[in-house]
């Protein structure tokens, strides 16, 4: 399993910035369960789950991003996004795509997630 993040960058307090992540090397079907999210890590920092969509199309959110930042997933490109918008400093972090293979995955936890990519860095500064 491969998964590739880009779209990071730099941007000013207010902006958008909309993050992707492709996924390779596993079968993505509605008949097993799966979990796909966005997590972050800030500089002396746990990582900490953003968002996060399951096969059965839950989709789960942190607090600190809702109403701000929409996770959604290509099927036909098994490509998986982050649109952020309204952006502050501190979601400044690196940011990482996952995949848990599990009936039971807690959408925000890193923890249940057993694959990652390689991380993108968002930068939130005037």
């Amino acid at each position: 399993v491969q998964l590739v993040e880009s779209g990071g960058g730099s941007v000013p307090p207010g902006g958008s910035l909309r993050l992707s992540c492709a996924a390779s090397g596993y079968t993505f079907s509605s008949r097993y369960c799966w979990g796909m999210g966005w997590f972050r890590q800030a500089p002396g920092k746990e990582r900490e789950g953003v968002a996060s969509i399951k096969n059965d199309g839950t989709i789960t959110y942190a607090d600190s991003v809702k109403g701000r930042f929409t996770i959604s997933r290509d099927n036909a490109e098994d490509t998986l996004y982050l649109q952020m918008n309204s952006l502050k400093p501190e979601d400044t972090a690196m940011y990482y795509c996952a995949l848990g293979r599990s009936c039971w995955i807690s959408a925000l936890s890193p923890g249940d997630y057993n694959y990652w990519g390689q991380g993108t860095q968002v930068t939130v500064s005037s």
